[in-house]
């Protein structure tokens, strides 16, 4: 449903830089380092505390993949896909009902059953030749988030077999909470986590100052070797997801567009926001929405974030002569550095 930055740009988009408007509380505190892979996509999580966690950061992914990873066989969700009776656990439900309310909110642009429709048509649209109007209805009869929910005695109810889960577009960003809430609870104060180029980030760096993320302008360059920075913002005590393809547009009719599938229709989405940057009290949210308002277009994402307390973004959109322009919410000022 969306299309990520890669891990390696997304290290250099969520470049790390300086801000002097902060103090580290516990100085003889030392600065972690913990990284690696998981749910098909790498992770760096930095944090001031008196020991190593990464034994309890570790457990805690690895509950997380035993939950919501729809690619190991013996998770809930591989279950729940494969149509084995299985409770849910409290992960799996947390990021289920939040899927079905941003689906809600976002009138069905984001869409945690829709991969079906992403697989059919490829990584950068690279089947388009194959696909055909009936290959999309036979499809959409098992896309849909109204088709699946949780009964009374909390089981999984899908209205079709078939109906898939991938949460791939909001679970970087959960992971990203899970971590912050468990280092929370062993009161480290300062700390920065990144999944998949999704951030969660609290209090200072390792020189005392805020982080700082750069949000990367989009590029005619596929290779992905050439990176400029559209901005640099300043986070403290919030959480960030962006998403976009930055390196690999599809042109119509002169027009560019972002290898994004509206869930909706099935077919490429026609909007035109080329990067959604989303900043949240927490990661999941943050992470659901840059993906709904790729599909949404900027008049319905501006009208769809304006319900949400809280939820603040910074959009690069194509203009209808090719040039790109940037459109942010109101407040979004105190997110740039100075």
């Amino acid at each position: 449903m969306k299309a990520k930055i890669s891990f390696l740009s997304a290290f250099v988009v969520l470049s790390i830089f300086l801000l002097s408007s902060c103090t580290q509380s516990k100085k003889d505190y030392t600065y972690f380092h913990n990284s690696g892979e998981i749910f098909h996509t790498l992770y760096s999580i930095k944090y001031a505390y008196n020991r190593s966690l990464e034994t309890e950061i570790l457990e805690e992914l690895e509950r997380f993949e035993q939950s919501l990873n729809p690619f190991r066989e013996t998770s809930i969700i591989s279950n729940i896909n494969n149509n084995i009776p299985v409770k849910p656990d409290s992960m799996f439900m947390e990021v289920f009902n939040k899927s079905m309310e941003v689906s809600r909110m976002s009138d069905g642009k984001f869409d945690i059953t829709a991969s079906p429709l992403v697989n059919a048509w490829g990584f950068g649209f690279k089947n388009i030749d194959s696909i055909t109007p009936e290959v999309i209805d036979s499809l959409k009869q098992f896309v849909g988030y109204d088709k699946i929910s949780i009964d009374s005695q909390g089981n999984v109810v899908k209205t079709d077999s078939r109906v898939q889960l991938n949460p791939s577009a909001i679970s970087k960003g959960y992971a990203c909470d899970l971590v912050a809430k468990l280092l929370e609870n062993y009161e480290v104060e300062n700390y920065m986590i990144s999944i998949g180029g999704e951030i969660a980030a609290k209090g200072i760096n390792d020189k005392n100052v805020c982080w700082r993320i750069g949000v990367e302008k989009p590029l005619d360059d596929s290779t992905g070797l050439f990176l400029e920075m559209q901005t640099i913002l300043s986070l403290c005590d919030k959480s960030l997801a962006t998403s976009g393809n930055y390196h690999n547009f599809y042109l119509k009719d002169g027009k560019k567009y972002a290898h994004t599938i509206d869930p909706q229709t099935g077919y490429p989405s026609e909007q035109n926001i080329l990067g959604a940057t989303v900043i949240a009290d927490d990661c999941m949210t943050a992470d659901a929405y840059a993906t709904a308002f790729m599909a949404s277009g900027l008049e319905k994402s501006k009208e769809i974030a304006g319900k949400i307390p809280g939820l603040h973004y910074y959009f690069i959109y194509a203009m209808p002569d090719g040039t790109l322009d940037v459109a942010y919410s109101n407040g979004f000022e105190q997110f740039f550095a100075e």
